[in-house]
């Protein structure tokens, strides 16, 4: 990815986060905070890769700020579940076709599904560079996707139910949520947290087939 389409995500995150704080009401103001939290992995992607940083101690301390930040975005596919809050369905059975109703749905999809999609952009960067510093074979990239797929899926599952954000390990002391964290493991923990890693893990596999292809279509022009 280039400067140039980087600054054009920066003026669309910035525009974007405008326009939900212009069209958004209650309750799904949630949106705005949720959107910016997404677009902060994805701007520290831009400064990961291989050989960038240079400096070995800041790559790490970039990647670790990553990671804590990164589930924020795939995060936002499970808000979709609030698009029930708006009964979609009439008493006909049928979707209403309710102008409301279908910017909300606008505001949510515009908001999840690029921020995952450059999210996992991000997360083959920031996966590209663990490789590179600790001079692993190009065979574990997908095991370093899946492990970083996991570690997304438990960052979701704290979010989504614990009600932990990420901006809290930054401004709450650590002895009052510890405890949580330590008590959440459950059967049913787990399950969501396997489902949701073959969620990212398909998404990611589809996006990459799509970028090697595109690849092999260039070489071949």
């Amino acid at each position: 990815m280039n400067q140039l389409q980087k600054w054009a995500i920066r003026g669309f995150y910035l525009a974007w986060l405008g326009i939900l704080a212009a069209l958004t009401r209650p309750p799904f103001t949630f949106l705005i905070l949720n959107t910016f939290l997404a677009y902060i992995p994805i701007e520290l992607s831009f400064h990961i890769g291989k050989k960038r940083p240079q400096n070995g101690l800041l790559f790490w301390l970039i990647s670790l700020v990553w990671l804590l930040f990164y589930p924020n975005a795939p995060y936002l596919l499970t808000d979709l579940f609030h698009l029930s809050l708006l009964e979609p369905y009439g008493s006909n059975g049928l979707l209403r076709l309710d102008n409301s109703m279908w910017l909300n749905f606008t505001l949510l999809i515009v908001s999840a599904i690029p921020s995952t999609i450059l999210g996992m952009w991000g997360m083959n960067q920031v996966n590209s560079g663990i490789i590179d510093r600790l001079h692993l074979p190009k065979w574990s990239a997908p095991i370093g996707i899946l492990v970083l797929s996991i570690l997304s899926s438990i960052g979701i599952f704290i979010g989504r139910f614990l009600r932990i954000h990420t901006i809290y390990l930054f401004m709450t002391p650590p002895s009052l949520f510890i405890q949580p964290l330590l008590n959440m493991w459950s059967a049913k923990a787990i399950r969501f947290m396997i489902l949701l890693t073959f969620v990212q893990v398909v998404i990611y596999w589809s996006l990459h087939l799509i970028s090697t292809n595109n690849n092999k279509t260039d070489e071949n022009n």
